[in-house]
C-alpha cells in the first residue's frame, strides 16, 4: 500500500498517524476546556441554569471589588518566598556538587520533603505551628519563648508561616534540578580555574552561574507560576481562613461554594494570562542566545 506513495508522503502519513490520538486527547481535555473557560468568563452562570452574557462585567468586578482583588496581596508572600526558596536550593546544590562527606545523605534529606504527600505535610505543620507545639517548644528551649505567637491565628504572620511551609515543601525540586545542571559541568573547567587561583566563590560566580543560567530562568518561571497558583498548603492548613486565601482558593470558593462559575472562570483566565506574561518575560530576558 505504502509503495504507491513517495518517501515524503509516507513520512507525513506515519507522523499524522502517530500524532492523531495524542492531539485528539490534547484538544479534548485541554484546548476545549480552555475555550469553554473563556466563554464562561463572559457569562453569569451558576453551573446549571441558562448562561447570561454579561460581557466584561466579571473582569471589572475582579479588579474593582476589594474582596476579589486583595488575594493578589497574599500571592506576594509566596512570590518573595520563591526567591528565598531558589536561593537556598542553589546554595545547597552548589555545596553538594563538590566533594563533601555524606553528601548523598544530605541530598536525600533535602529532596525528601518533595516526595511527601501534600496533605500529610499540611497536617504535620498544623501540629508544628499550633500553640505550645513543636516550634514554640524549640523557641522556648533556646530562650526565645517571648517571641512565640499564634502562628496560624495571627493575620499578620499567618501567610509568612504558610509561605515558609511551601519553601520547605518545594525546595527539594529546585535543588535536584540545580544539582543536575551543576553536575553536568565538566570537572576540567574547575581544575583549570583552580590552577588559575580561583576560589570557590569565583568558581560559582564565573563558571556555575553562567553555565546554569537557562536552568535558573526555567526554575524561576516554574516557581513564580507556583507562587501565583498556591493552593495545596494554605487550603489544607487553613482553608483560606484568617486572611490566608490565595487567588486559586478564592477561585475555587467562588465557583463551588458560591456558585459563580462565570466569575471564577474570569479569575482563572486572569491567572492564565499572568503566567503567560511571566513566561514571555522570561524568554525575553533569559533567552538562550544571550
Amino acid at each position: 500500500m505504502f509503495s504507491k506513495f513517495s518517501y515524503r508522503t509516507q513520512r507525513i502519513i506515519i507522523i499524522v498517524a502517530f500524532l492523531i490520538v495524542p492531539l485528539t486527547l490534547l484538544a479534548t481535555f485541554s484546548f476545549l476546556p480552555v475555550a469553554n473557560m473563556f466563554w464562561y468568563s463572559f457569562t453569569d452562570w451558576n453551573g446549571y441554569s441558562e448562561k447570561e452574557f454579561v460581557g466584561l462585567e466579571n473582569y471589572i468586578t475582579i479588579f474593582t471589588d476589594p474582596e476579589y482583588f486583595r488575594v493578589f496581596g497574599v500571592s506576594l508572600y509566596y512570590f518573595f518566598a520563591t526567591f528565598l526558596q531558589m536561593g537556598i536550593a542553589l546554595y545547597f546544590a552548589t555545596i553538594l556538587s563538590f566533594k563533601v562527606r555524606y553528601k548523598n545523605f544530605f541530598k536525600g534529606v533535602i529532596f525528601f520533603p518533595y516526595l511527601l504527600n501534600g496533605v500529610a505535610i499540611g497536617f504535620m505543620f498544623l501540629f508544628f505551628f499550633r500553640p505550645d507545639g513543636a516550634l514554640d517548644t524549640v523557641m522556648q528551649m533556646i530562650g526565645l519563648g517571648d517571641f512565640t505567637m499564634h502562628w496560624l491565628g495571627n493575620p499578620d504572620i499567618i501567610n509568612i508561616s504558610l509561605a515558609g511551609t511551601s519553601i520547605w515543601r518545594y525546595m527539594g525540586f529546585n535543588f535536584i534540578i540545580f544539582l543536575g545542571a551543576i553536575s553536568s559541568i565538566s570537572g576540567e573547567i574547575y581544575e583549570a580555574a583552580e590552577i588559575d587561583g580561583a576560589n570557590r566563590w569565583q568558581q560559582f560566580l564565573y563558571i556555575i552561574m553562567p553555565s546554569i543560567r537557562i536552568i535558573i530562568s526555567l526554575n524561576l518561571v516554574l516557581a513564580i507560576s507556583g507562587a501565583l497558583s498556591a493552593f495545596e498548603i494554605p487550603y489544607i492548613m487553613t482553608g483560606g481562613a484568617n486572611g490566608s486565601a490565595t487567588f486559586v482558593i478564592q477561585t475555587v470558593d467562588t465557583a463551588f461554594k458560591y456558585g459563580k462559575i462565570g466569575l471564577a472562570s474570569a479569575m482563572a483566565v486572569i491567572l492564565l494570562f499572568i503566567v503567560i506574561i511571566v513566561t514571555v518575560l522570561q524568554k525575553r530576558f533569559f533567552s538562550e542566545e544571550d
